[in-house]
């Protein structure tokens, strides 16, 4: 993609989105930016358009040095409503952005916004209690799939996709314990949690000989 690839994007922007005067602060201050290709001026654009269409209603001057300031991306990224917290990153860095290109007097420092966490692991009884549901399963072929997807994901932290398309063959006896390949996007090796070893042996057998 070329810069002007991007300049001819930027100047045919005309999203339905956003008001008219939106957009226009948009394509002015993205210019300005000089972004390169495209792609890139596609975010930056949809990020100064979201928050020129916030910002003008409540009566600020659509001008860069007014909504371009650290005070006001704060306020935007913190508080303009329907945003999840991973777009309020993306809009809050891209806005930093346009900034320091278009008024670099502006060095705005970082706030914290809130990160998604970890679940809590499960604890030794909960997986005693799902083991038992397999356990219970009407046939063997079920009992073993209910047990490998335990295994899998309480004792390799498989999750998604990572379960879908992991094979009997992807699970290896390495170093006195089990090795999980994870393929697909992520790809990595994931070590079982021990006291699943031998469950998850059993189940790796039985997908093994199923396939």
């Amino acid at each position: 993609m070329t810069a002007d690839g991007g300049a001819r994007y930027i100047a045919a922007w005309r999203p339905i989105s956003v008001t008219g005067e939106a957009a226009a602060f948009a394509r002015q201050v993205v210019a300005a930016a000089a972004p390169g290709g495209p792609e890139r001026a596609k975010n930056l654009l949809w990020a100064a358009g979201k928050l020129a269409g916030w910002a003008i209603p409540l009566g600020l001057e659509p001008v860069p040095g007014v909504l371009l300031h650290p005070s006001v991306i704060e306020r935007f990224t913190t508080c303009a409503p329907g945003l999840s917290g991973s777009a309020r990153r993306t809009l809050r860095t891209n806005l930093r952005f346009i900034a320091r290109r278009v008024v670099p007097a502006l060095d705005p420092a970082d706030a914290p916004l809130p990160r998604e966490r970890a679940k809590v692991p499960y604890t030794a009884a909960e997986i005693s209690a799902y083991l038992a549901l397999a356990d219970a399963q009407p046939t063997t072929a079920r009992a073993m799939r209910a047990s490998a997807l335990v295994c899998l994901g309480a004792g390799a932290g498989l999750i998604r996709a990572d379960l879908r398309l992991v094979r009997g063959t992807d699970v290896a006896a390495r170093a006195g314990g089990l090795i999980v390949t994870v393929g697909g996007t992520l790809p990595r090796a994931a070590a079982g949690l021990g006291r699943v070893r031998r469950r998850r042996a059993a189940a790796r057998r039985h997908r093994s000989a199923a396939q």
